[in-house]
């Protein structure tokens, strides 16, 4: 092996130990912050997701739905929020947010995978769902909670 050999093969392995330690891009910080949650909705909030109904959440071919969850608020970042518990309409809740929109609702994603009660979501929201959505919701809440229902634009889960 030459010097100049050995030179580039020690160059490329230094480099290939640099890459494979670094992490992988998250586009996200651990507080669930990013460009799309900061500057979407007129309102953004870190909540933690207090509970998911039976039966709120479901896969079925051909059917798109919103849901209502309740959300304990834990920081309300820009906008104002009139309560500590709030109800927010999450459009096809199976669907990992990234994969959520469609032709018929767009402009909504984030990197929250699935939901599971006990998570903290930082989310860019819209007040009041009826002026963002029209179509099926299933609202285990109704007639139970006081206090409008909030748009989800953009959810990130926030890591512990």
């Amino acid at each position: 092996m030459t010097g100049r050999h050995l030179a580039t093969t020690s160059i490329l392995t230094a480099g290939l130990i640099l890459l494979s330690c670094s992490k992988k891009p998250d586009h996200t910080r651990p507080t669930g912050e990013d460009p799309n949650v900061t500057t979407m909705g007129s309102i953004e909030v870190t909540a933690r997701l207090a509970e998911i109904p039976e039966g709120a959440i479901f896969k079925r071919e051909l059917y798109n739905y919103t849901t209502v969850l309740k959300y304990n608020v834990l920081k309300v970042h820009r906008g104002q929020v009139g309560a500590k518990t709030i109800y927010v309409g999450h459009y096809n809740p199976f669907k990992p947010r990234s994969e959520a929109a469609d032709k018929r609702v767009t402009g909504i994603g984030g990197n929250l995978r699935s939901f599971r009660s006990g998570q903290i979501h930082r989310m860019a929201l819209e007040v009041p769902i009826d002026d963002y959505y029209m179509g099926g919701i299933i609202n285990k809440y109704f007639g139970k909670s006081d206090g409008p229902i909030y748009w989800a634009v953009w959810t990130n889960e926030v890591s512990k």
